[in-house]
């Protein structure tokens, strides 16, 4: 969940700064401890070596017991002492060890050790006898640590108390921020749960915070993708039940009337009728398939590459003449003398130019004329001229709906041809336009491409 994500980044670190920050404390609380105790044990070692005099070649304490256990005395600690001579033999106290390793040189050296058990504070002070200049004896002074512990963990009391209140209003002010700067998306969160099933508006973003909203476009972006997918679904069903209830109707039709017929000339007469609607009904499938692969949101993923459009337009223009030849229509082609390069999709690209030559053919008497042209240069250029009957100004703006005929064209047709060519030069960032021709007899069909390099 955000708001736990959220609150976890936010708290994690103040709680592990918390920590190091107890630690450090806690550290610095000893030592500053270590250092006034430290004082104290000082201040009684060199009042015992006050009390230290020569004899023959060695010193004695000369201390009584009252004054020993007044100076040694203490509510929380134990104390103890011990005086050795410069050799290292005890002349009074208890058994205190030595520091380890050799240290202990200095005239003052403090450290840590254990005595009769209990962990202890020792500093250690040299002593010089009479006039020699050469340390005579040592006076070690000992004491437990409780006074120690006790100031290092007021001292962390003290500090860490007041850290831990602020972190915990911390907690309380991050936590109610949290919350407060998440609301928006709470709100977007109900918004969307209570909008229709239908619904594919874009969700407003007025009330959302700015960091949010690029994620919110990006929603609406989809959405609006999502509902021109399912829109083209919808068309493309609606489109399907359109075109082929007639086909179907006719073919079913067909069929049971050369099942009736008990002639087989009428029979054959019917089953031929019926093959020609299957063809027809084939035909409207394939071009209703090819109307939905070139649909904006299906034809995203459709990759350009650099060709020959004069090469293309030739191999594909050869392929018509048989059946131009077939309807008496002659077929020619016009050329540029280099190569015309575009980016284009190969199969998309003959796709429109077969429909453009289907519809160009279809429609132009027996006897007529048919020319594919390819010019070159800054934009590149396809065009199929025809001189069959011009269509009328008042239908050019019409001619590239779906599904839409000119009234009095004797050929059959889905209406689909051009439609399609239109969705192909769409892919191919192409205009595909309905020319004038001088004379105003024919018609000529503009496909205007950008440059390869463009």
């Amino acid at each position: 969940m955000l708001r736990k994500q959220l609150l976890a980044w936010l708290l994690l670190p103040l709680m592990l700064v918390f920590a190091v920050d107890t630690f450090l404390t806690y550290w610095i609380a000893l030592k500053f401890a270590a250092r006034a105790y430290d004082r104290a044990i000082l201040e009684t070692a060199r009042e015992i070596s006050l009390h230290l005099k020569p004899v023959d070649q060695g010193v004695e304490l000369d201390l009584h017991d009252d004054a020993r256990e007044i100076l040694l005395s203490d509510p929380y600690d134990k104390l103890f002492f011990e005086v050795t001579s410069a050799s290292g033999q005890p002349l009074s106290g208890v058994r205190i060890a030595p520091p380890g390793d050799g240290a202990g040189g200095e005239r003052e050296y403090f450290y840590d050790g254990e005595v009769r058990g209990a962990p202890v504070r020792i500093v250690q002070l040299a002593f010089e006898g009479g006039a020699s200049s050469r340390a005579a004896g040592i006076v070690r002074v000992a004491e437990t640590m409780t006074k120690r512990n006790q100031l290092a963990r007021e001292i962390l009391l003290s500090v860490v108390l007041p850290q831990a209140l602020l972190i915990l209003v911390a907690v309380t002010v991050v936590w109610i921020g949290v919350v407060r700067g998440l609301s928006p998306l709470e709100n977007l969160r109900r918004k969307v749960v209570a909008r229709p099933t239908r619904d594919w508006s874009p969700i407003a973003s007025d009330d959302v915070p700015g960091e949010v909203q690029p994620l919110l476009q990006a929603i609406n972006e989809l959405v609006a993708r999502l509902d021109a997918a399912l829109a083209a679904e919808n068309r493309f069903i609606s489109d399907a039940a359109h075109q082929l209830k007639t086909p179907m109707t006719v073919l079913k039709t067909q069929l049971e009337l050369a099942m009736r017929e008990e002639d087989p000339a009428a029979g054959n007469e019917a089953l031929s009728a019926a093959r020609e609607g299957a063809e027809r009904m084939s035909r409207v499938v394939s071009q209703l398939l090819s109307l939905a692969r070139n649909e904006p949101e299906a034809s995203r993923a459709v990759t350009l590459a650099p060709l020959d459009l004069n090469a293309l337009a030739f191999e594909t223009a050869s392929a018509w003449v048989p059946v131009a030849l077939k309807r008496r229509i002659d077929l020619g082609f016009e050329g540029s003398d280099v190569p015309v390069m575009v980016n284009a999709d190969s199969a998309r690209l003959r796709e429109l130019l077969d429909n453009l030559l289907d519809n160009a053919v279809r429609y132009s008497r027996e006897g007529s004329s048919v020319t594919v042209r390819v010019t070159g240069g800054r934009a590149p250029m396809l065009q199929v001229d025809d001189d069959g009957p011009a269509i009328p100004h008042e239908e050019r703006g019409r001619i590239f709906e779906r599904f839409h005929r000119l009234l009095g064209t004797a050929q059959g047709g889905s209406g689909l041809g051009l439609p399609i060519a239109r969705e192909i030069a769409r892919i191919h960032d192409a205009t595909i336009d309905l020319a004038d021709v001088p004379g105003g007899r024919g018609n000529s069909f503009c496909v205007t491409f950008p440059s390869a390099g463009s």
